[in-house]
């Protein structure tokens, strides 16, 4: 049983250390993705602004 428990903490470290390491790219694609939506929102948002005003 103890080697069995070993094993699980060694996979454990394993796979945290993996998600670590890749933990900055992610967040970095993150950035840039919510950066994107925000460009697309400010890009749309006039053309909505202007549409609203013109029906009142």
């Amino acid at each position: 049983m103890g080697f069995l428990s070993f094993v699980i903490l060694v996979v454990i470290a394993y796979l945290l250390w993996r998600i670590s390491d890749q933990l900055p790219d992610v967040l970095f694609r993150l950035s840039e993705i919510q950066r994107d939506v925000a460009d697309i929102r400010k890009s749309q948002s006039p053309a909505v602004v202007a549409d609203e005003s013109g029906t009142d």
